[in-house]
């Protein structure tokens, strides 16, 4: 069976970042639970979506992805200073944090730069942004979605979303 939409893959992988030389192994899946998704909903990246595309079960390959197809180029007015009371959670940050603040687009992602005594600055830019990635990926299982899967638009299960 090949990957397709409607299909849900589980996969291994490894993620290097090629900004550094040599590459810097960021993260792996390789001895936990596999990772696991809905082809075709959006719920990885798009270019490695698209990578994914027609491969089958035991197929190993590597994606490379510039920037702006891994996760954005980096802009320099993401970083702002936030009251601590605006971050979600109760938990006093320290630099270097990911914590979470509300935005007119929803919540987000930001990693703390500086505590003060009632302000934080963050930075909202993905802590890859700006930077090459390479994901070697290992296919492990296809089997096709159920249509509870389908409906919620992700993966069910170990290494999907559970409800």
């Amino acid at each position: 069976m090949k990957i397709s939409k409607d299909k849900v893959v589980s996969f291994h992988y490894r993620l290097w970042n090629c900004a550094q030389e040599p590459s810097v192994e960021l993260e792996s899946s390789h001895g936990e639970q596999a990772s696991l998704y809905l082809h075709g909903y959006g719920n990885i990246l798009p270019a490695l979506e698209e990578a994914m595309l027609d491969h089958e079960e035991g197929d190993v390959f590597s994606v490379a992805l510039d920037p702006e197809k891994a996760y954005g180029l980096r802009r320099d007015n993401w970083q702002q200073r936030v009251p601590i009371k605006h971050l979600l959670g109760n938990k006093k940050p320290k630099k270097g944090d990911i914590v979470h603040i509300n935005t007119d687009q929803g919540q987000k992602q930001a990693t703390v730069l500086k505590v003060g005594l009632k302000n934080v600055d963050v930075d909202a830019n993905h802590p890859l942004a700006g930077k090459k990635v390479q994901f070697d990926i290992e296919i492990l299982t296809i089997r096709e979605a159920s249509s509870s899967e389908i409906d919620h638009g992700h993966a069910h299960g170990p290494g999907g979303h559970q409800h």
